[in-house]
């Protein structure tokens, strides 16, 4: 068994628990947000196979639950890259420059908002407002934010991020 498939099994492990643990109240499907979350906490999307336990855990139609998935825009239904990318596009960082940042990132990474690089390595997701006006335009990776960018330090940022991705499959 490989390390992969022990962390599927753990995280499959877990949801079932957490769904246990909501199974005592008195109408269960009004837990399926809460379920759905817990979902995307443990595989950074609501991935077939989970659904499907949920489906059978809670006696509810796999449609009707995949119906709910995409009614939300919060819920991923297709695996995130290795490292995931929003760009700020709200009004400070768009008047600073983000659209050219947002051009770039496209470019540099050859997808569009909501897309997954060829290598798996990043996907971009758009934001509002990241909280750093200040330093606008800003985007962040993996929770860390960038700020003052310009076309320039994005493509230094990625290549930074591939760098490291590649001396990490050099070492192993």
């Amino acid at each position: 068994m490989t390390c992969a498939v022990k962390t599927q099994d753990h995280r499959m492990a877990e949801l079932k628990t957490f769904m246990e643990q909501l199974r005592g109240t008195p109408r269960s499907e009004s837990n399926l947000i809460a379920i759905l979350h817990k979902v995307q906490e443990l595989y950074g999307y609501l991935n077939r196979e989970a659904m499907d336990e949920v489906a059978a855990t809670m006696q509810i139609p796999t449609a009707h639950i995949w119906g709910v998935a995409t009614f939300y825009h919060y819920f991923k239904l297709k695996a995130p890259g290795k490292h995931v990318i929003a760009i700020c596009l709200g009004t400070a960082c768009y008047i600073k420059g983000a659209g050219e940042i947002l051009e770039k990132l496209k470019d540099e990474l050859k997808i569009d908002i909501g897309g997954i690089s060829p290598d798996g390595m990043f996907s971009l997701e758009e934001a509002r407002c990241l909280g750093a006006c200040g330093l606008a335009p800003v985007m962040m990776i993996d929770g860390k934010i960038y700020g003052s960018l310009t076309p320039k330090r994005v493509s230094e940022i990625i290549q930074g991020y591939r760098k490291l991705e590649a001396a990490s499959v050099k070492s192993a």
